[in-house]
């Protein structure tokens, strides 16, 4: 296995080291392994795609628009 270094704020390790029956390593290698796997499937889905960046950019917002409606009233 490849060990990898990571720099990570001084606070947040302090708040790591509460857990320390955690296995860390194991822990940042789930969270690699399922952002890889949400980069794939979105690269997989755009190469099959036909809608346009101008078309997403628009279908969001009127998502957003229809979201804030439903949840504002």
């Amino acid at each position: 296995m490849t060990n990898v270094t990571l720099s990570i704020p001084a606070e947040l390790k302090q708040r790591m080291d509460c857990f320390e029956e955690l296995n860390w390593s194991a822990v940042a290698r789930k969270a690699f392994e399922e952002k890889i796997q949400e980069l794939e499937f979105i690269k997989k889905f755009k190469e099959k795609s036909t809608i346009t960046e101008e078309d997403a950019l628009r279908l969001g917002k009127e998502l957003n628009k229809r979201l804030a409606k439903k949840y504002i009233n």
